[in-house]
């Protein structure tokens, strides 16, 4: 069974190391995980994104879009798993993990519900709508000196010359 695409360097590594030794690597479906030698890589998804292993799952379930540190912490007391890492758990908790966390509005559906809303507001031409056009702070902040992140790096504009005399 070949491996998916994956964009952990250490999963690319070891498919590189599988080419040049020719020997197979073995991958099982719900976490990927690899052998070689004594080394052992598992990389659990939830979410449709590959959780750090060497962090507590507390801390894992934030690198999904839309899960923070209170839902993450609310996730975990709702399936009763214990705040350990992620490459301590065991498949029914992850499985468990899986379901508790598709109840959420996470990733693709969130990115596409906030930018529905955005052209919204677009669309009617209300007030923060056209600051979004215009990529300005929408939220009343000041632009005069500052908002370089959202106006975008400052162009310097040649001023008046001086008349020769």
């Amino acid at each position: 069974m070949s491996l998916a695409p994956c964009s952990c360097s250490l999963l690319k590594s070891f498919e590189n190391l599988r080419l040049r030794s020719g020997t197979p690597l073995q991958a099982k479906a719900p976490a990927q995980t690899l052998k070689r030698g004594q080394l052992q890589v598992r990389a659990a998804r939830v979410g449709n994104v590959e959780l750090p292993n060497q962090k507590r799952i507390e801390y894992s379930l934030q690198y999904i879009f839309g899960i923070g540190h209170p839902t993450a912490i609310q996730i975990l007391s709702d399936t009763g798993i214990e705040n350990k890492r992620t490459r301590e758990l065991s498949e029914e908790e992850l499985t468990q993990l899986r379901e508790e966390v598709d109840k959420y509005s996470i990733e693709g559906d969130l990115r596409r519900f906030n930018n529905l809303n955005i052209k919204r507001l677009q669309d009617i031409g209300c007030r923060r709508g056209r600051r979004h056009t215009a990529r300005l702070p929408v939220r009343g902040q000041n632009t005069k000196n500052n908002a370089r992140t959202r106006k975008g790096k400052a162009v310097a504009i040649q001023g008046k010359k001086k008349a020769t005399k």
